[in-house]
């Protein structure tokens, strides 16, 4: 079979239910598949389809021709409409279509345009056919014969950007469908992505089984770089639909205090001090998921999760860790490496398509294989070669990997492994930097929790283009307008940073306290937009306090003072207490910093949060006042 290349058109089914049906028709259920695959591939056959795949009751064909592929489409769910099914229960069959441009290799086709139409095909409903853009204006210019509904912009399951689907439309077709099952429909928080997850069936499958099936926490363990939190938040989109409350993201990479680990889910619900609700009280009688994301820092927090987890019945966890939490009632699922026979390599070749469209696995697969053997199949490692493809073979990346690329075997105990292997790996990546990469790349390391672009051009006179090129090599991601590095990555730039450190985390520090007090000053007029830029930049905060100090306890008094409302407003109550108290055991200092850092701290510890964060009034209001009043008599 030669299948078509270039602009290819893929159609995506599977059975709706499938899963129900079997239980409902039992022994007849084969029967029922049987007559389901004979109608579809006769529908194929009349339309010069050519079948790619087929895996269960789901197909993968491709067509030379968008007109091509519609019209099996809709032959396909004519003749499964009218066929007479065991027992009266018809097969409802989900489809969808997209065009891209392709390149056959080996027995199928590997790239973005594949996930793409498995991920359109998936928001549509049994008798329901979907289009892309695309391939809705190739069906336009090769043929006036169908029609189509626009659908509207949808965020599809795989978590990348936004995309146009238009419903086919046609003599012998279902018109009216409940609403498509995509992003737009449940809340949530799910951050986009810059591409589909590449491989990861078997994982996602059983991973969803476990939580579907009741399992209250399920904690993904394994080495960093391995796709933990990329695997779970694919997860979570998957398991959308089953919450009615929603699915939200809670990342905790930045976290050492086991204490901020549930004001940050509040914090992501947007539950608040303000509101004078408990998170316990939120969430009994939601059906809600959520993803807290790096829990390995803040192992202790683990009874506070479990006491939440017994809070709502329609609560589920899903944690990434490195080790497991050891809780009752946990379900641990180890995340393994990419197989390298078929997930790393696709990986690899869909990520450099992305970074040289020209390249292709065909010429090079052995090699390819060779080198994601070399770097374990763990996908950060695989992303990271692939990303040098429009500057290096992947035979020239196999010889300067040489003998540097060392694999953990053994060792200390208190060094995860994929620290030294990712270690490596970015060690190997480093080296490839021009002078003025490798500079920026060390000193964005000072920012937690990511940066904005005026912060890194502050901070580490970024460059938009130098900036740019490390998000280009996988360094440095980018999404919504922010900039950050996995933590690993971050830690390596804080290492390669050396003696520049104090320099720039004095800058650092510098631009926090700028940041703070400006917000501090105009937010009478614009609290909201002032509150939710600082709501990002908290770990910033943390980590510049940490520093000063250290370095200049009066900035650090200053730059508390200031942040003061925004931890009330946020309620991090007692994070906020904390740091003021710390602070203001400085001596002297600032008389107008003092008092208003007093004067935070009383409220920090006067207005009630979570009953476990209550805790006794202080005498910040009195004490604040006191010494406002010294200041402004001189004294």
């Amino acid at each position: 079979m030669t299948l078509p290349r270039g602009t290819v058109t893929f159609l995506f089914t599977d059975i709706e239910g499938s899963t129900r049906l079997l239980q409902e028709l039992g022994d007849r259920y084969p029967e029922a598949l049987e007559a389901h695959r004979r109608l579809l591939r006769e529908a194929f056959d009349r339309h010069d389809g050519h079948e790619v795949d087929t895996q269960g009751d789901a197909f993968f064909v491709a067509f030379g021709r968008a007109h091509d592929a519609v019209r099996a489409a809709a032959d396909a769910q004519r003749s499964l409409a009218a066929h007479e099914w065991p027992g009266g229960q018809a097969l409802r069959v989900r489809m969808g279509i997209h065009t891209c441009e392709a390149s056959p290799s080996g027995d199928g086709y590997v790239g973005i345009g594949v996930h793409r139409g498995a991920r359109i095909a998936s928001a549509s409903h049994g008798g329901q056919v979907l289009l892309s853009t695309t391939a809705r204006g190739l069906l336009e210019e090769e043929t006036n014969s169908f029609a189509t509904r626009d659908l509207g912009e949808h965020r599809l399951k795989d978590l990348t950007g936004p995309e146009r689907l238009y419903q086919l439309v046609g003599d012998g077709l279902e018109v009216e469908f409940p609403p498509l099952k995509t992003l737009d429909n449940r809340p949530t928080n799910l951050r986009p992505q810059p591409s589909p997850l590449v491989g990861r069936g078997r994982e996602l499958r059983e991973i969803c089984e476990l939580v579907a099936g009741g399992a209250r926490l399920v904690t993904l363990t394994g080495p960093g770089g391995v796709g933990k939190t990329r695997l779970a938040l694919q997860a979570a989109a998957e398991l959308l639909d089953q919450f009615r409350d929603g699915a939200f993201f809670v990342p905790l990479a930045a976290q050492t205090d086991p204490e901020l680990v549930l004001p940050a889910v509040a914090q992501t619900l947007g539950v608040t001090s303000a509101g004078i609700q408990t998170l316990e009280a939120y969430i009994a009688d939601k059906e809600l998921l959520l993803v807290l994301d790096n829990l390995e820092q803040v192992l202790d927090a683990a009874p506070q999760l479990a006491e939440l987890c017994s809070q709502g019945d329609g609560l589920r966890v899903l944690a990434t860790s490195r080790e497991a939490l050891r809780l009752s009632g946990e379900s641990v699922y180890p995340v393994p490496p990419l197989s390298i026979e078929d997930e790393a390599v696709e990986l690899f070749a869909v990520r450099a398509q992305a970074a040289s469209p020209d390249f292709e696995l065909a010429a090079n697969v052995e090699t390819v294989r060779e080198l994601c053997a070399r770097l374990d199949g763990l996908p950060l490692a695989v992303e990271l070669a692939a990303a040098r493809i429009a500057t290096m073979t992947p035979e020239a990346m196999l010889d300067r990997l040489g003998d540097r690329l060392k694999l953990l075997a053994g060792g200390a105990r208190d060094v995860p492994e994929r620290q030294r292997t990712i270690r490596d790996t970015l060690e190997w990546s480093y080296e490839l930097l021009t002078d003025e990469e490798r500079d920026l790349f060390s000193r964005l390391g000072v920012f937690a929790g990511g940066f904005t672009l005026e912060a890194a051009e502050d901070v580490c006179d970024a460059d938009l283009d130098v900036l740019g090129s490390l998000v280009a090599k996988s360094l440095v991601r980018h999404a919504e307008g922010r900039y950050s590095m996995l933590e690993t990555i971050r830690d390596y730039a804080r290492e390669r940073l050396g003696g520049d450190l104090d320099d720039t985390a004095e800058r650092h520090a510098a631009h926090m306290l700028a940041l703070a007090e400006t917000a501090w000053r105009e937010k009478v007029e614009r609290d909201a937009y002032w509150l939710g830029r600082l709501a990002p930049e908290l770990d910033n905060i943390r980590v510049a306090l940490d520093w000063l100090a250290d370095h200049d306890p009066e900035r650090r008094l200053r730059l508390a003072a200031y942040t003061g409302w925004a931890w009330l407003m946020l309620s991090h109550l007692r994070e906020g207490r904390s740091e003021l108290e710390a602070a203001l055991e400085l001596d002297g200092g600032d008389a107008w910093a003092r008092a208003l850092a007093l004067a935070w701290e009383g409220q920090c510890a006067y207005l009630p949060g979570r009953q476990r964060d209550r805790a006794p009034p202080g005498d910040g209001g009195p004490r604040a006042l006191s010494v406002a009043r010294r200041s402004a008599r001189g004294s």
